[in-house]
């Protein structure tokens, strides 16, 4: 595999649950501040679940997602110009109107149209983000892409039918007495952009995507893979794209959605792409704080591991209770940790075995 030539992150904008903008991110990640509550925008009197992380005053998807778009152009410094060779790539949830949106979006942002569309469940946002460098690698100047997710009532009913959600109103990923996930709103975009482009307008990105990885189990339509052979395949692959040895990561934002299964086969995983580094590096999953964003979580968790670089800080695994045996790492508890190396792991899982894993590093 050749290496890959890094590629800027030089413009983002986020929401969650946890607020607007990247302050409150990075905030209630660094503090493991939850924002698991009642749900209220839909009737959930009839579930066995109540409870997900879902902000106060939503607009419809199509306006956040427009609103976060322009904002990560903004923050890019993109002007006209520059926004109209730009394709969008966008994740979300597949339905009927998805193209709609697509086209929308990138004619209200003034971007040169909707490239594609990604509706790959729980690694559409981070595969979205693989293809944008990819794409950069073959001579595109800059990419937009954007996800996002905001807690409905379909999705509600069938993880919690499926009984895979968190019946003690919090998640606890890694930990002993984990009972699953919540989900949680997530919508975000970044502009990635190649070297070369932002030399020529006088821009530094204070971060890189410098690998990325990808690699599918064909194990279980739901269940993962036990050894966790596809994602560690995802990692292996980042890695060596970023021509960078597992002692070199500093930071591992887990995929981990505090179930049982899942967050076993992860640090399995992690042992066999990272071996004895593995339970060195500090590792822990945010989604215990913002909640399961689904198809936007790669791009949610992604935004978040930057402003961590960036803050020099890395995020506590809230929730934690106590050690499982199922999953020796090195998992960040009680307060955050300062960033040791300028390499960082996004992961994430979703079902029909689909693994990713995208690498960055603090310029």
């Amino acid at each position: 595999m050749v290496e890959a030539t890094p590629v800027g992150i030089a413009g983002l904008a986020v929401l969650s649950a946890l607020g607007r903008g990247v302050e409150p991110q990075l905030a209630a990640a660094l503090s493991g501040a939850a924002a698991f509550g009642p749900v209220e925008r839909f009737d959930v009197s009839g579930r066995r679940v109540g409870v997900a992380a879902t902000l106060g005053q939503v607009d419809t998807l199509t306006a956040e997602l427009a609103g976060v778009i322009e904002a990560a152009c903004v923050d890019a410094g993109l002007n006209a110009a520059q926004r109209a060779a730009a394709p969008l790539l966008l994740a979300l949830h597949g339905y009927p109107g998805a193209t709609g949106c697509a086209v929308e979006l990138a004619e209200r942002a003034g971007l040169a149209g909707a490239g594609r569309i990604y509706i790959g469940a729980c690694v559409s946002a981070s595969t979205a983000v693989a293809d944008a460098a990819a794409m950069i690698g073959r001579g595109a100047d800059r990419v937009v892409v954007a996800a996002g997710y905001l807690v409905e009532p379909d999705q509600f009913a069938l993880f919690d039918a499926g009984q895979a959600m968190s019946a003690d109103g919090a998640v606890r990923p890694f930990s002993a007495g984990r009972q699953g996930l919540l989900l949680g709103d997530g919508v975000a975009a970044v502009v990635l952009e190649s070297g070369a482009a932002a030399a020529a307008r006088g821009h530094q990105p204070a971060t890189e995507l410098v690998g990325w990885g990808r690699a599918g189990d064909a194990y279980h339509p739901c269940q993962p893979a036990p050894e966790g052979r596809g994602l560690a395949r995802a990692i292996e692959a980042a890695l060596q794209r970023a021509g960078v040895s597992a002692n070199a990561i500093g930071y591992v934002n887990a995929n981990a959605t505090g179930t049982q299964l899942s967050d076993a086969a992860e640090a399995a995983a992690l042992h066999h792409a990272l071996g004895a580094a593995a339970g060195q590096v500090p590792v822990s999953s945010t989604k215990a704080v913002h909640g399961h964003a689904l198809e936007a979580s790669g791009l949610l968790e992604l935004v978040i591991t930057v402003l961590s670089l960036q803050a020099g800080k890395l995020p506590v695994n809230a929730g934690y209770l106590a050690p499982d045996d199922s999953c020796a790492l090195d998992v960040i508890v009680s307060s955050p940790r300062p960033v040791a190396t300028p390499y960082a792991l996004s992961l994430n899982s979703a079902f029909g075995g689909a693994n990713t894993a995208l690498l960055v590093r603090a310029t």
